[in-house]
């Protein structure tokens, strides 16, 4: 698992964005929202949310990747601001999901020349080497 709680995915208008809520945009978080992480996260999970959980998820989460204050706010103005409000609890619980639980590491890659039966092939198998 990732250590450093970074996700990036498409979103918005397509493009792919960096989200990261490290302690500094957790305790923002928390302030704006009266909640902690993984209550926010319930919120979201099951419908209690308010508005400031999933706009404020994203905001924090946009600077804690490395966006410029301006640009996110531009960002959450267009994207969250003027869209239903549906459209951006999933992406706010990939956030919130990062931060709780990390992400997964990028899978491990094949060593040159393995091929895939060599990767599934028990040790006990009758081909094994």
């Amino acid at each position: 698992m990732s250590r450093t709680c970074v996700i990036s995915f498409k979103w918005a208008d397509g493009e792919i964005y960096r989200f990261r809520l490290g302690i500094k945009e957790s305790r923002d978080l928390q302030e704006k929202v009266d909640a902690g992480p993984s209550w926010t996260y319930h919120r979201l999970k099951n419908g209690l949310w308010k508005v400031d959980d999933i706009r404020e998820t994203l905001f924090q989460g946009l600077l804690g990747g490395g966006m410029e204050p301006k640009k996110a706010n531009k960002l959450i103005e267009k994207w969250v601001d003027q869209r239903p409000l549906l459209e951006n609890i999933q992406p706010a619980c990939m956030v919130l999901e990062a931060r709780l639980g990390g992400v997964p590491d990028d899978p491990p890659k094949k060593p040159q020349g393995e091929t895939e039966l060599e990767q599934t092939q028990s040790p006990l198998s009758p081909t094994a080497k």
